[in-house]
């Protein structure tokens, strides 16, 4: 069984930032694909960014520019740097694993976004 445990979430001003991690128990982490998702209350749960196998990147609409996914295969662990962040970012952020055959999921950190 794969566990995702993620940190760094809490509150912060419009305009600042947060890091968010996630570190996997899982070997030959470095072949999975990961991505961050975030919930807002009553929304449905919306893709943020994903980070694949060799690094390419790739991100919504809504966080191109202010946000950035990264990886650290060495130390099983996936980031998400927010900066800029705007009232409408608060919400539960989840991480994901997919193996390509079965997705795991963390148990979420909440953003929140208030002056």
């Amino acid at each position: 069984q794969v566990q995702l445990v993620e940190s760094g979430g809490g509150l912060v001003q419009p305009g600042g930032s947060l890091r968010l991690s996630c570190t996997a128990s899982r070997r030959f982490f470095s072949f999975n694909n990961m991505g961050w998702y975030r919930q807002a209350p009553g929304k449905e749960r919306e893709w943020v960014a994903s980070v694949y196998v060799g690094g390419i990147t790739d991100y919504a609409d809504s966080v191109k520019g202010r946000f950035t996914i990264s990886r650290d295969n060495a130390k099983n662990t996936v980031y998400l740097h927010m900066n800029s962040l705007k009232p409408e970012d608060a919400a539960v952020y989840y991480c994901r694993l997919n193996t390509g055959y079965e997705l795991y999921w963390g148990q979420g950190t909440q953003v929140t976004v208030s002056s």
